[in-house]
C-alpha cells in the first residue's frame, strides 16, 4: 500500500491521459442553437426599440412587490438569497471565476480550451458593451431598487455576463468527460443557473424583464458562436505556444 502512494506521489502531470475521443463541440449544432438564440434576441431588441414591451415589463417587476409602498414579497432571508444570486453575475465574483476556471483549464493541460474561454469572455463583453451604447436605455424606475446599479439597462450585463461565462465554462470543462449525459448536464446547469441571475435583477428592480430576457439569449448565443467559430483559430494559437500537440492530446 505504501508503494501505491510512493508511486502516485511522483505521478508525472505529463501522464493523466484525457478521454480518447476529446471533447470538441458539434460545430452544426452550436451554430443552430445560437441561431435560434440570435433571432430572440434581435426579437426583443425589435420589440424594446419598438415600446412593444410595456406589459411585460409592468408584469415582471411587480410580480415580486407587494404593498403601496413596493416592498419585496416574502421574508428578509428570500431577500438576501436574491442577492446572494445576483453576486455570482457581478464583475467581481464573475472575473474571480473566469480567472479561477482559466488556471484551472491551464492545470489540466486543457490549453485549447483555456484559450477559448478566455477569448470568449473578452470579446462577449466588448460586444455587450456595445450594445448597451447603442441602445442607451435608462433603468427603470418602476418600483424601488434594491440595490446599487448604474450605467444602461439595455442588455442586462449580469444576464449576458452570466450567460456567456456560465455555459462557455460548461462548455470547457465538459472535455474532461466522453459521454453526452455529463456534457448535456454541465451545460444545461450552467444555463439554469445563469437564467437564475439574469432574473434576479428583476426582482431586484433594476432591469426591464425584456433586459434580462435580451441579455441571456445574447449571452448564451455568444457563447455556443465562439465556441463554434472560434475554436479553430484558437487551437491554433494554443498549439502554436506549445508546438507540435502529442497524439494523447489531440482531439
Amino acid at each position: 500500500m505504501s508503494d501505491i502512494i510512493h508511486d502516485s506521489e511522483h505521478l508525472a502531470a505529463e501522464t493523466v491521459v484525457l478521454p480518447e475521443r476529446g471533447f470538441t463541440i458539434d460545430r452544426g449544432k452550436a451554430l443552430l442553437a445560437a441561431a435560434i438564440l440570435w433571432v430572440g434576441w434581435a426579437l426583443m431588441v425589435y420589440l424594446v426599440t419598438h415600446a412593444q414591451t410595456g406589459a411585460f415589463d409592468e408584469w415582471g417587476l411587480h410580480l415580486y412587490r407587494t404593498g403601496a409602498a413596493l416592498e419585496p414579497v416574502g421574508s428578509p432571508r428570500i431577500h438576501e438569497a436574491v442577492r446572494d444570486v445576483t453576486s455570482l453575475g457581478g464583475i467581481f465574483l464573475s472575473t474571480l471565476i473566469v480567472i479561477g476556471a482559466v488556471t484551472a483549464l491551464l492545470f489540466l493541460s486543457l490549453r485549447r480550451e483555456a484559450f477559448l474561454f478566455a477569448a470568449t469572455v473578452f470579446l462577449g463583453w466588448m460586444l455587450n458593451n456595445v450594445m448597451k451604447w447603442l441602445i442607451g436605455r435608462p433603468r427603470p424606475e418602476i418600483v424601488p431598487h434594491l440595490t446599487e446599479a448604474g450605467g444602461n439597462s439595455f442588455p442586462s450585463g449580469h444576464s449576458f455576463g452570466s450567460a456567456m461565462i456560465y455555459i462557455g465554462m460548461a462548455l470547457a470543462f465538459a472535455s474532461l468527460s466522453n459521454r453526452h449525459s455529463v456534457r448535456y448536464t454541465l451545460v444545461g446547469a450552467a444555463m439554469i443557473i445563469s437564467a437564475m441571475i439574469a432574473w434576479s435583477r428583476v426582482m431586484l428592480g433594476v432591469h426591464y424583464p425584456s433586459d434580462v430576457v435580451a441579455g441571456w439569449m445574447g449571452g448564451a448565443a455568444w457563447a455556443f458562436t465562439a465556441a463554434a467559430l472560434l475554436y479553430r483559430p484558437v487551437r491554433a494559437v494554443a498549439d502554436h505556444e506549445l508546438g507540435e500537440p502529442s497524439p494523447q492530446t489531440v482531439r
